[in-house]
């Protein structure tokens, strides 16, 4: 890294004051004209979903934008969520920065960072020296997982890498209602519970539009750039009851008739044609009418919470928008909105109501779980629907997100700009292939901004995105975009035009399958949008001509080595780069923050034992330790002098308190909890040596949530019906020690799923 110079004083310094001559750099300012920036984007929302792109879910105030914008219809992203950000926020490719998957691990190799690499400034680093205020509320996922405790390091999170304040959360998900929530550098709890009306997506917003409205109260002439990426519609899949009770219904017809219905929907907008075929079920969707009628009410449910999460979503985001236009700064601002990737395949072919169930290999049916369903949706539940809905979502393409087949990267794109888009193109349409690294160098040339060659003494790769700024107000300008990799887990795809054809060859790699063994596809996109025709037999000069500019891209954008390997990454990351010590021993001390999940000792499906040391008298009580939430956790703590442990497996309740009471002054708090078998467990506890128990786990959880955990208090929805989260210790917690026992088999495949799942 090259070292910055002083900057060299521009005036003149004498003896004294009157020999010399004041020198006041001018700050950075973009110009008084200079539009602000605004990128809205949604996670795991498929090309047809909007009701401008096809769907008869009420997105009002998207499609207000796209009439008075445009409708990008070949816009195209990468499989995952964190890949996606990284390129939109670089205008580079996401193998290139360091962020070949999810940002949950590293793999030793350049493409797999677990962030972005610094050699890559963001958009927000870069408009930030240029003079504009930057702002993020929501999603982050572009940090490494073990730096997201409240230890850090904090070098790749939102602050460090170009954005003023920052509101939000880290991972891939959280819940909604009790959301895990990161402000600036430091951890916090929700401001209130959805018993008050609380649900993430109205905070972000509202957050969002404080930053901007403390910003221009004081420096009305500085533009901004905000970044709001909502956690919907990633699982779980959360509205409030009103949108729920809306949808009631809705999809009773099942997802055959939905996904047909859209598809004539989409040719009435144009945002697809005739001579696009409505590709056949994706293998392993059934039939609707072949179901059962409780398999249908199932699914009709989780549906139902997706069309009202995204619908609340779309609300805010109108607020978002008059909030905007009430500063008078709508006019002047371009604003884009796009998805992140695909409808998500992970809620499997039935659905999952909880998926640490899931995750514990506790496979419900819809037949077990239908006299639960009116809780989807709400607090009470984690869900994400089967692949049928998923794949009506991606309508007219086939396959999901994870896939490089058009239903994993073919996503909507609106741009919305009143001062920069002629009224004249207000609602039209745009059909030039567009990729989401194409974005930054669009926002660039709009803003006449140069990306910087070294930027903090960082040497910066070049952006490697085509700017489509000359199609805004020209339909008929040509793309400018003529080719585009594609690579996810193996899985790979190429898009190349060839005087006026976009090709595209695809395989989609089983993992464990020899690379050289998949079977390669090839499409003519111009003809043939939803992949249905496999010219892979008459055209095979053409498909080895792209397989093989396949591979000279993998070479120029670090692409290689391919690597496969996904859940053994997940649980991998737990310990071999882990930041925890070897000897699983945890010392805590309150006041703290909440800890992650991904970032805390797991007690979950092996031995381990909490001991704590509290100093109280006869009237004290309160939380000790609690991991999860009311779906599953565990909590430790004391009541009418108790001491009392509940462990929460899915809501079934296994609760030991002790025979002894705790004495006024300190005492010596002891929980032990054993692995019998691979299922079953035993907890004894004890009170200044004076033993309680055992009782018997019927089923000890492999994976206990992905909630994190809180010492001294209950933070989020609380673990044990015996009381009302927080429920503060209300005596003086001196220590928590937690010693964790040898990791079990079961437990690290069920981390790995969890975490990919939460992707």
């Amino acid at each position: 890294m090259t070292e910055a110079p002083l900057p060299k004083f521009e005036g003149r310094i004498g003896k004294t004051l009157e020999d010399s001559e004041a020198h006041f750099a001018p700050p950075r300012h973009p110009g008084q004209d200079a539009p602000n920036v605004v990128i809205i984007l949604l996670d795991d929302t498929g090309f047809s979903q909007l009701g401008c792109y096809g769907s008869d879910i009420d997105t009002t105030h998207l499609d207000a934008l796209a009439s008075r914008g445009l409708r990008f219809t070949n816009f195209h992203v990468t499989p995952l969520c964190s890949p996606t950000r990284a390129a939109l926020l670089t205008g580079r490719s996401q193998h290139s920065v360091g962020m070949r998957s999810v940002s949950n691990h590293q793999t030793g190799f350049p493409h797999q960072l677990g962030h972005i690499t610094n050699h890559a400034a963001t958009i927000a680093e870069v408009l930030q020296s240029e003079g504009y205020a930057t702002f993020c509320s929501g999603k982050w996922h572009l940090a490494p997982t073990n730096d997201i405790s409240a230890a850090g390091p904090f070098d790749q999170w939102p602050l460090a890498r170009g954005f003023d304040r920052f509101y939000g959360f880290l991972e891939g998900e959280t819940d909604q209602f009790h959301p895990e929530l990161v402000v600036d550098n430091h951890h916090i709890e929700a401001p209130t519970n959805p018993g008050e009306g609380y649900h993430l997506s109205e905070d972000l917003v509202d957050q969002l539009l404080k930053m901007i409205n403390d910003s221009k109260g004081i420096r009305g002439d500085r533009p901004f750039f905000a970044y709001l990426p909502f956690g919907a519609t990633h699982a779980p899949h959360q509205a409030p009851s009103a949108y729920l009770k809306k949808y009631r219904g809705r999809y009773d017809q099942g997802w055959d008739a939905t996904r047909e219905a859209w598809y004539r929907r989409q040719i009435e907008l144009g945002v697809t044609s005739e001579k696009t075929q409505l590709a056949p079920r994706n293998k392993g969707v059934e039939p609707w009418d072949e179901l059962p009628e409780t398999h249908q009410a199932f699914a009709c449910r989780l549906q139902e919470a997706f069309a009202a999460f995204l619908d609340h979503t779309d609300d805010q985001i109108g607020r978002f928008v008059d909030g905007l236009e009430e500063m008078g700064e709508l006019a002047n601002t371009v604003l884009i909105f796009l998805a992140d990737n695909g409808a998500s395949q992970e809620g499997g072919p039935y659905g999952v109501m909880h998926e640490m169930k899931f995750f514990n290999g506790v496979f419900d049916s819809p037949d077990d779980l239908i006299s639960q369903i009116d809780d989807i949706g709400g607090p009470h539940s984690h869900s994400n629907y089967p692949w049928g809905w998923a794949q009506c979502g991606n309508t007219p393409f086939k396959w999901y997100k994870q896939n490089t087949h058009e239903g994993g990267v073919h996503v909507p794109m609106i741009v919305h700009w009143p001062d920069g888009i002629d009224e004249d193109q207000n609602g039209s349409l745009r059909d030039q292939f567009v990729n989401v690294t194409d974005i930054v160098p669009t926002l660039y040339e709009l803003l006449s901004v140069t990306p910087p060659e070294n930027y903090r003494g960082y040497e910066q790769l070049p952006v490697t995105g085509s700017s489509f700024a000359s199609v805004l107000n020209s339909a008929d300008a040509p793309a400018t975009n003529r080719l585009q990799y594609f690579e996810q887990f193996g899985s790979r795809a190429l898009v190349a035009e060839d005087g006026g054809v976009y090709w595209k060859a695809v395989t989609r790699h089983r993992q464990g399958q020899p690379f050289e063994e998949d079977r390669w596809e090839l499409y003519n996109l111009s003809l043939d949008a939803s992949e249905c025709v496999d010219l892979a037999e008459s055209e095979p000069e053409k498909l080895q001509e792209l397989i093989e500019i396949w591979w000279e891209e993998a070479e120029l954008n670090g692409v290689l080595p391919l690597d496969d390997r996904t859940l053994e990454l997940f649980a991998s990351r737990l310990d071999d780069h882990s930041p925890h010590p070897t000897h699983r021993k945890y010392r805590y001390r309150p006041p703290m923050s909440p800890i992650p999940a991904q970032v805390s000792p797991s007690p979950s499906g092996r031995s381990w034992h909490l001991t704590a040391v509290v100093n109280c008298d006869a009237s004290d009580e309160g939380v000790i330790y609690a991991r999860g939430n009311e779906n599953s956790g565990i909590s430790v703590f004391v009541q009418d002098s108790r001491l009392v442990v509940d462990y929460n497996a899915f809501n079934d309740h296994s609760v030991l308190e002790s025979d002894n009471a705790l004495v006024s002054g300190e005492n010596e708090l002891s929980v032990l909890v054993e692995r019998l078998n691979k299922t079953a467990g035993r907890i004894k506890i004890s009170v200044n040596g004076a033993p309680s128990g055992p009782i018997e786990l019927p089923f000890m959880m492999g994976m206990i949530s992905s909630i994190g955990a809180s010492v001294g208090r209950d933070v989020g929805s609380p673990v044990s019906p015996r009381y009302e989260s927080p429920f503060d210790f209300t005596g003086d917690l001196r220590e928590v020690t937690i010693q964790l026992g040898a990791r079990a088999g079961q437990e690290t495949e069920a981390n790995g799923k969890s975490e990919m799942s939460r992707q």
